[in-house]
């Protein structure tokens, strides 16, 4: 069910005022129901494996809360990593490096037999995989405890406005909010009404009309030189970002409708002076995560040059990975990690 819908323009409201007019204690019944309702107007399956992911990761955090010891709790994290990402690699990521593979071996006229999977790639897989382990990495790491009421993580996991595009939230700041009696505050509904519409602007009338032009000339990029690809160029700067940021904006609003507060993820990015500024206005829920789940599990700048280096490197090239499963997000991500490098090296900016 896409934002942008007429299913649902019928959704949201009939879902906000079953909200309001629900006593508290059914109200995370409601929401969950309500969100796998949102995600299986996809495909049944894709709910099925979110549920999956839920059930796995629930568990896992339960069972992490009864070590004492960290060592004790690595089994833990250690399966629900591989029922995560081993989702995301099967969905995301097999066929790309299977086709490598391939060409790789091909490079040397090696035969090579493996055929690739046909499966349709679940919407908001990355976003929704990134938000548990985000709780499962709090966990394990002893900075939360686990939610001990399946239903509440299981929305944690789910919750409708923010599912699909973000923002990846962090359970530290959404596990309470679910306890909260919400009351119907006219100031914060029409606040959240003003976001919503400003996102469908950006993504209905900006970034939906821009693509008409950025399409027909991306497509057929050798019928083009010059001026028309510099602007279809800038077009698809603008494009993205009110594409992207107009979801966020509708997700954000949608939540502060029924009274939860999303984290800003973007603050004009456009308008940043640095590389490494750009993507602390960008895509900020993504940054901070890898920064606070890769780039620190790496050893962040705490160590020596050089290697604070590769961390970063690293960071880049997993965020283009996760971008898009091609060569080209790969080199996009490299490109941006040598940027930000040239930064550091070249104007101590970092």
């Amino acid at each position: 069910m896409l934002f942008n819908s007429v299913e649902f323009l019928i959704f949201f409201p009939v879902v906000v005022t079953t909200y309001f007019l629900c006593p508290q204690r059914y109200r995370w019944a409601l929401l969950l129901a309500a969100s796998y309702l949102f995600y299986a107007a996809w495909r049944i399956e894709y709910a099925l494996l979110l549920l999956l992911s839920t059930v796995v990761d629930y568990a896992a955090a339960r069972r992490m809360g009864q070590q004492t010891e960290r060592a004790g709790r690595g089994k833990y994290l250690a399966l629900s990593l591989v029922v995560n990402l081993g989702l995301l690699f099967t969905f995301k990521y097999f066929n790309f490096f299977n086709e490598s593979v391939r060409d790789l071996f091909g490079l040397f006229r090696v035969d090579y037999q493996f055929a690739g999977l046909d499966l349709l790639l679940p919407v908001g897989l990355s976003f929704y995989t990134f938000q548990s382990l985000s709780y499962i990495f709090d966990v394990y790491r002893g900075k939360l405890k686990p939610e001990p009421h399946f239903g509440i993580f299981a929305l944690y996991v789910s919750f409708f406005p923010q599912l699909v595009a973000g923002p990846i939230e962090r359970a530290t700041h959404m596990l309470p909010q679910f306890r909260v009696h919400h009351l119907f505050d006219e100031g914060r509904v029409n606040s959240g009404l003003r976001l919503i519409l400003w996102g469908l602007f950006k993504k209905v009338v900006i970034a939906d009309r821009l693509a008409v032009y950025v399409n027909q000339v991306y497509n057929q990029p050798g019928d083009y030189t010059g001026w028309p690809l510099v602007l279809a160029t800038y077009f698809f700067a603008f494009q993205i970002y009110c594409d992207f940021s107009g979801y966020s904006d509708i997700a954000i609003g949608a939540a502060r409708v029924m009274g939860f507060d999303l984290m800003e993820n973007f603050r004009q990015p456009y308008v940043a002076r640095t590389v490494a500024g750009f993507w602390r206005r960008w895509h900020i829920s993504l940054s901070t995560w890898f920064r606070d789940y890769l780039y620190i599990a790496l050893g962040g700048n705490r160590v020596t040059p050089w290697r604070w280096y590769v961390n970063l490197a690293i960071v880049f090239l997993v965020s283009g990975l996760w971008h898009g499963a091609r060569w080209t997000f790969v080199i996009w991500g490299a490109l941006h990690a040598f940027y930000v490098l040239m930064e550091i090296w070249l104007v101590g900016v970092g």
